[in-house]
């Protein structure tokens, strides 16, 4: 029952969904806590962040095209947030927003579990803000032969600079052991929704391919990475372990494993 002394968490982002509502609020109701979580979007990031400390809003996931742009208005940056200059939580404690980023710790997490290793060579296909945990991550992991590839060749040059790596400005003749999509190709409602993100050829050669678009969680990136026997990793992974520290910085709880599970499994049967 929603009442007075209720809490309020939300999420920000340019296509607003379910998957993150369904989990949080499922585990909300498991575990008994006086939480209530709701979706929004926004055409004033500002004024929004400026929202979520004035009416008391405990917690703010925010995902694209905000990441960067909250920053501004943010009172602190938490070190994760700061090494990929790119904000994904916002904590308000009584008014004070710190800013974290639990992407970074997801991908961290994935790299480790599906044991990439450091010697193969990685192409990253994006230039926002997740693109940036995503290439943070493999830095911080000891990838030294990873290139990035973006439509907008201003930020993806920025980008592969910020960490040491090479920009290149076509897909055409490159091959990779790992594929990162880390753009709205594929994504469900989208207007690229059924095309590749990586053209077959690449896909055929590398080893492993990895999509972080979370709805569907087969992309058909990952539905024809699969067909051709390669190890996967979806987006749908990275917003299970991101979303769980976000969790646990809103209510300082961390759910069981099992718990988390059936939260992920509610959250993508609700669709």
């Amino acid at each position: 029952m929603i009442n007075k002394d209720t809490q309020l968490c939300m999420s920000l982002s340019g296509r607003p969904g379910n998957t993150g509502t369904y989990f949080h609020n499922y585990l909300y109701q498991k575990l008994g806590l006086n939480f209530v979580y709701k979706a929004f979007t926004t055409q004033d990031i500002e004024h929004a962040v400026k929202g979520v400390r004035a009416l008391g809003i405990r917690g703010c996931a925010v995902s694209m095209p905000f990441k960067e742009a909250c920053m501004p208005f943010l009172d602190e940056i938490d070190a994760s947030a700061q090494a990929i200059e790119s904000v994904n939580t916002i904590v308000n404690t009584e008014g004070y927003l710190k800013a974290y980023n639990t992407d970074y710790i997801a991908i961290e997490k994935l790299i480790a579990k599906y044991q990439l290793k450091s010697t193969a060579s990685v192409i990253v296909q994006g230039s926002g803000g997740m693109a940036k945990a995503v290439v943070a991550a493999f830095k911080h992991a000891g990838f030294k032969q990873l290139k990035v590839y973006a439509r907008n060749a201003e930020t993806g040059t920025y980008l592969a600079n910020l960490y040491g790596y090479e920009y290149i400005n076509s897909l055409e003749n490159q091959q990779a052991d790992i594929l990162v999509n880390v753009t709205p190709i594929g994504m469900k409602g989208g207007k690229e929704e059924f095309d590749l993100a990586f053209p077959e050829t690449m896909i055929k050669q590398a080893a492993s391919v990895f999509d972080v678009v979370a709805m569907p969680a087969e992309t058909p990136l990952i539905k024809y990475a699969q067909s051709q026997g390669k190890q996967t990793i979806s987006g749908a992974e990275v917003m299970t372990l991101q979303a769980v520290e976000q969790f646990v910085l809103y209510t300082g709880i961390r759910p069981s494993d099992e718990l988390i599970a059936e939260a992920a499994a509610f959250s993508r049967a609700s669709h």
